[in-house]
């Protein structure tokens, strides 16, 4: 029998947006994943017109592929795509969103109800099921003021006066500890400084133009395992750290408005190997990841390659490198493969994404827009086909203007509280989250998909650990089908008008596939 999801609390806001789900203390919609049965898939289909993860069970066909069956050579047949599990790329780490000052204001301003209902929407098992959190290690824009630890005394290189802030023990931690106790499965934190306090810096500011003084190297790193000691203690212990928000903002752009700390590379570079790096591993917090960078995807290739250039040694400490999202449809996402193709054991995360951030975008909150749902959609399946690990949303829910931000740096996000308080909305953009989020837990590995006609459609498929493959299809035009194939099965599949489908089914092994022996595994990951 087919289990239904409890089903949205629909609102059209005007005409030309899609629908939004609206939450209050009565009811909030669920969103439940069911086992596929042996010789079935399960799709599941969000669209512009509506559809908020519905439903359907059919039969797999039995179909014995062999290399170019040559069912398709014209312009005008339905997709078909191979998916092929003797080829297998990066195993995925997790998704998740941000757990700054702003958003667990929003949240702390809900009713107990409410604030259970949006943790069990991002965490719980009919929710996303979210298995990853970022933290700003003290204040960003997204603050109602600017901050750090350690403030004062000034010039205190032991960090004597290091304590955590009132926003962490009020908010952030609080509701860091709801996601924890929500989850299906264990989360792991990203901690990201934005900037040290100012008087580590040549500017003297939490923001606009700066470095940090080569004095102070040590200090900051010693700052970074303040914190980690200090956020274990409260029962939160975190995963990886990245070396500072977005570090061209200070140098490229000397009018940045908000908190930030300018690094070069080459000063990065010492400081991770001769500083950062030693002090992390040498202390309690030792297999801490290390993730370099934290910025644009077009930085990458020329940044990792002067990082490791310029001090080998740095390849001895960092586990992988961080990247932003907000420039990626300007840049290839070739370079991301490219920057690490000599170093296979560095992987790749996107930390941070979100909508309306330009200043041009207007609203900065778009209610029921799918068109921000489709900027999500494609650069998650492109980051995924690129040998990203993970992907990491940016604030987990802000107010109608966007906020709070310090500087007024409005942006969108997934849930939006409402006004009054007593609701809050789930947008587009969350259900297109929950179409990966969902089906592609931790430890699943890409596999490898072959268009087999001229035609297709945005995908990408993982072999997950519960012997199940999954198949997330975008299409952005009209309603079509798409045949999905393996050695032994055939899957038909109907994609409604600008929507996304997820599809599951269970993993059979292929007779050819030699017993024992495992698949090839590869790397490059952009011949798909």
């Amino acid at each position: 029998m087919l289990q239904k999801n409890k089903p949205c609390w629909a609102e059209r806001l005007s005409d030309n947006r899609s629908t939004v789900c609206l939450c209050s203390s009565e009811y909030c919609d669920e969103l439940t994943r069911i086992e596929p049965s042996f010789g079935n898939f399960v799709a599941y289909t969000t669209s512009e017109d509506g559809l908020r993860f519905q439903k359907t069970v059919k039969p797999l066909r039995t179909y014995y592929y062999e290399k170019h069956p040559g069912a398709c050579l014209s312009d005008y047949c339905y997709p078909a795509l191979h998916l092929d599990t003797s080829r297998l790329y990066q195993s995925v780490e997790g998704f998740g969103g941000a757990v700054t000052d702003a958003a667990a204001i929003n949240w702390f301003s809900l009713d107990d109800t409410l604030k259970q209902y949006l943790i069990d929407a991002y965490f719980g098992k009919q929710g996303l099921e979210y298995n990853m959190i970022r933290v700003p290690i003290g204040g960003s824009d997204f603050s109602t003021h600017a901050y750090a630890y350690n403030e004062f005394p000034e010039h205190d290189v032991k960090l004597s006066n290091y304590t955590l802030a009132p926003e962490d023990h009020k908010y952030k931690l609080p509701m860091i500890r709801a996601c924890f106790d929500a989850a299906t499965a264990d989360v792991h934190v990203v901690a990201t400084p934005w900037s040290p306090p100012a008087w580590m810096k040549t500017n003297n500011a939490l923001f606009g133009a700066s470095q940090l003084k080569e004095e102070y190297y040590q200090t900051y790193a010693d700052y970074y395992v303040k914190f980690l000691h200090l956020y274990a203690k409260e029962g939160v212990p975190v995963w990886g750290v990245t070396t500072t928000n977005e570090p061209t903002n200070a140098i490229v752009d000397t009018m940045i408005k908000f908190n930030s700390l300018g690094w070069k590379v080459t000063d990065q570079a010492n400081w991770i190997a001769n500083n950062l790096g030693p002090t992390l591993r040498n202390s309690e917090f030792k297999d801490v990841k290390i993730l370099a960078m934290d910025d644009m995807r077009q930085f990458i290739t020329n940044y990792f390659y002067m990082l490791k250039t310029h001090n080998p040694k740095v390849l001895d400490y960092i586990d992988g490198v961080a990247v932003h999202f907000y420039f990626d449809p300007l840049v290839p996402p070739q370079i991301m493969s490219l920057a690490v193709q000599d170093v296979p054991d560095k992987f790749i995360i996107s930390t941070e994404a979100c909508a309306g951030s330009f200043p041009g975008d207007s609203p900065k909150v778009d209610l029921g827009s799918w068109e921000r749902a489709q900027l999500y959609i494609k650069d998650i399946i492109e980051d995924l086909n690129y040998n990203v690990t993970g992907w990491i949303d940016w604030n987990m829910c802000l107010d109608e203007q966007g906020g709070p931000n310090w500087v007024d740096n409005f942006v969108d996000s997934p849930i939006i509280i409402a006004e009054d308080k007593l609701k809050f909305y789930k947008q587009p953009m969350y259900y297109a989250l929950a179409h990966f989020s969902k089906f592609i837990p931790r430890g699943s590995r890409r596999i490898h998909v072959e268009n087999l006609c001229k035609r297709t459609v945005e995908n990408v498929s993982f072999l997950t650990p519960y012997n199940t493959i999954v198949t997330i299809l975008h299409n952005a035009g009209e309603a079509t089908e798409v045949d999905l194939v393996t050695c032994h099965r055939l899957a038909t599949v109907q994609l409604e008008r600008n929507s996304v489908t997820t599809v599951e089914f269970v993993h059979e092994q292929c007779s050819f596939d030699k017993p024992g022996a495992g698949p090839k595994i590869y790397f490059e990951g952009h011949d798909f």
